[in-house]
């Protein structure tokens, strides 16, 4: 089993066990091999993230405003985890936020989306509604994923948007296909539902195999297919080096057979561990960005048959995953979905919360757009934007 010693070209890992004893989870993190490719990504994601929840809140409300002061109650001071308070954040972004007076003088000045930012929140709602067959193949993944072919609903509301499902999934998706899918009350809480695969699980081939296949293709019959067969694709941060024990114990992992991710668990601890990589790799592979919080992943443990800290399984194979740290939140990534801080098959979904991104990465220099009613240009991120 891969550990996060790994990342040290003086680790392999046959030296797993020990190190791990010796070193606390935080230590663990702090010794990862950094990707600087993906720090200068969540550099501005860590600002997105309390943005998208601001406009959460607007697109909800009936206005398509909200009052300032809504924004100062202990549960939106929790949520957006400001320092400095809700008018410096929201006039820190004036490419995507506008403080308007209201229309009574005398009640509070209330917060709206840019004609900028509103276009984007439109385009993205367009193409999460536009994809709903494939939001339908996304949830039914992610319930075959389960070993009970179920899960509760709350769980797939915290990814909902990583999944990009449309806002109203529970209308156009759910209750659209109930020769899919299947709601009942949940036995172990009340008031809450548990969503079920209505009849038998689609049989389903997971993500890795397109590439399993590509390099098959490639492969002359005469030579082993062992690695390919049960192998991932491995990319390491630039100018991570790699002993040859390292290389070594590597090849004898990428050669263990194990049962796919749609299958049942198996008993041995090592074929175990694999299939846990395989789900945390179908999962990130389901989502539209190819990465999602850990703390949010963390909740499909259970159902999905991971006995191991998830966090632990993405530090333990750097050459698939990569956790970053920035904002204060654990984010895990699907390596090889990337390429230069951009995903390699980007999607409409993907696109339009690019341009948000570019909105944000502006902060103050956009403040000449605010007050725009025309399409705000959004040229291609480089990695000026991130700095």
């Amino acid at each position: 089993m891969f550990s996060r010693a790994a990342a040290s070209s003086r680790r392999i890992l046959s030296t797993a066990a020990s190190y791990r004893w010796k070193t606390t989870s935080a230590q663990y993190v702090a010794a990862r091999h950094r990707d600087h490719t993906f720090e200068k990504l969540m550099e501005g994601y860590k600002h997105l993230l309390p943005v998208l929840s601001v406009q959460d809140l607007i697109l909800a409300s009936p206005e398509l405003s909200i009052p300032l002061p809504l924004l100062s109650s202990p549960s939106a001071t929790r949520l957006l985890r400001l320092r400095r308070g809700p008018a410096h954040f929201l006039r820190s972004f004036p490419a995507v936020f506008s403080l308007q007076p209201h229309a009574t003088k005398f009640l509070p000045v209330v917060v709206r989306l840019t004609p900028a930012a509103s276009r984007i929140a439109i385009l993205e709602s367009s193409a999460a509604a536009s994809a709903a067959p494939l939001a339908v193949d996304r949830l039914s993944r992610l319930l075959s994923l389960s070993i009970s072919r179920s899960l509760p609903l709350r769980a797939i509301f915290r990814v909902w948007r990583e999944l990009g499902l449309p806002d109203d999934f529970e209308d156009s998706v759910i209750a659209r296909n109930p020769s899919l899918f299947s709601l009942s009350d949940n036995p172990r809480e009340p008031n809450t539902h548990i969503l079920s695969l209505a009849g038998r699980a689609p049989s389903v081939a997971p993500a890795i195999d397109a590439w399993r296949r590509l390099r098959l293709s490639d492969l002359p019959e005469t030579e082993d297919q062992t690695e390919i067969r049960f192998g991932f694709k491995q990319s390491f941060p630039p100018g991570m080096r790699l002993t040859k024990g390292f290389r070594a114990q590597l090849k004898e992992w990428q050669r263990l057979s194990y049962p796919g991710p749609y299958d049942p668990p198996p008993a041995g601890k090592r074929a175990m561990e694999k299939r846990a990589v395989a789900i945390a790799h179908e999962f990130l592979s389901l989502t539209v960005e190819k990465m999602v919080e850990v703390e949010k992943i963390s909740h499909f443990r259970k159902p999905f048959g991971i006995e191991l800290n998830i966090r632990d399984l993405f530090l333990d194979h750097p050459g698939i995953f990569y956790l970053s740290t920035k904002g204060r939140r654990h984010t895990v990534f699907l390596r090889e979905a990337y390429d230069r801080g951009c995903l390699i098959e980007p999607n409409p979904i993907y696109k339009a919360r690019r341009e948000l991104l570019h909105l944000v990465l502006m902060r103050k220099k956009g403040a000449a757009f605010a007050g725009e009613k025309e399409e705000m240009p959004t040229p291609a991120l480089t990695e000026r934007d991130y700095n």
